[in-house]
């Protein structure tokens, strides 16, 4: 934690970063270059905000920042940092910024697979007069794995279309099933939605009995991380026809031109974009604002996702 009394010294990798904490008590932002060399007052820094979606390379940085005791995402998936920072520098994710957005993602994807939307697309792209009844999302089952900020949102958005959603966590809890029954649900629903973070229990989560488990003719999404989901078996689901999906994230990303997923039938892919809108950054920095003050304050963030305090 900070020492009560002493400015905060905090590098940013935005000016909205700048604005954000601009009249935050106790803190002073310096923006930095994630391409180029670090400032000078990098030396005294306290707190680093690393670049939305940061790679393997911003985690270099910490290396270089000799005072540093808090590491500020503007992402809610930390799987890049946890277990990689040295003792003593804690970690707080953006948990809370993207629920909404990403939430939407997941409803369109929906609604464009219910309604064959892709299908007409390409057949407007070959001026060709494609009519056949499709889907409806109206009514249907979702069973969302994950139970946080996101699955909220999806939840919320999904009561208009008078869906019945069923929400799984890690344990059960009020109106929560635990992770131990999901194979039981599954063939109960007519979509899965995965928005869990990626960590060493979820890897490969989804794997074939998983995607096994679920109906014929059911939709699976995947909001979460890439890595959560073993790519052959869904591949392999999606070839036969079986089952059909949506991810925004991949295992590997990005995803290689020649990979076997790209062709899979069935197939809604978009490349990460879930939150990636023009107000990220503005909500971001004002859940990273909050977490910051806290730390100026003497206080744990919030969103404290590591305590190396």
């Amino acid at each position: 934690m900070a020492d009560p009394g002493a400015d905060v010294r905090v590098l940013v990798p935005h000016s909205e970063g700048l604005d954000a904490l601009a009249d935050v008590p106790g803190v002073v932002a310096v923006r930095y270059d994630p391409d180029g060399d670090l400032p000078a007052e990098a030396a005294s820094a306290q707190v680093l905000v690393p670049p939305f979606l940061a790679t393997g390379e911003a985690v270099a940085m910490v290396d270089r920042l000799p005072e540093l005791r808090l590491v500020q995402l503007l992402t809610a998936g930390a799987e890049s940092w946890v277990g990689k920072l040295p003792d003593g520098v804690a970690l707080s994710d953006c948990r809370g910024a993207h629920g909404g957005v990403t939430a939407e993602w997941i409803v369109a994807v929906l609604l464009a697979i219910y309604r064959h939307l892709p299908d007409f697309v390409r057949a407007q792209d070959e001026a060709r007069w494609d009519y056949h009844p499709t889907d409806e999302l109206l009514g249907a089952r979702v069973l969302i794995v994950g139970a946080g900020d996101v699955a909220e949102n999806t939840v919320r958005r999904l009561a208009p279309f008078e869906v019945e959603t069923t929400l799984v966590g890690r344990r059960a809890r009020d109106g929560v099933h635990g992770i131990d029954e999901v194979l039981d649900l599954l063939p109960q629903h007519d979509a899965c939605v995965v928005i869990v973070p990626l960590t060493d229990d979820t890897r490969g989560l989804v794997d074939a009995r998983f995607l096994a488990a679920m109906p014929d003719g059911a939709v699976f999404v995947n909001a979460a991380r890439g890595p959560v989901v073993d790519t052959d078996a869904l591949t392999a689901e999606l070839t036969s026809g079986r089952l059909r999906a949506a991810v925004d994230v991949t295992d590997p990303e990005p995803l290689p031109s020649d990979h076997p997923l790209w062709k899979a039938p069935g197939l809604l892919l978009t490349p990460h974009v879930g939150g990636s809108v023009p107000g990220a950054m503005r909500r971001a920095y004002g859940i990273a604002r909050e977490q910051i003050a806290a730390f100026a304050r003497g206080e744990q963030p919030p969103n404290l996702v590591e305590n190396g305090y």
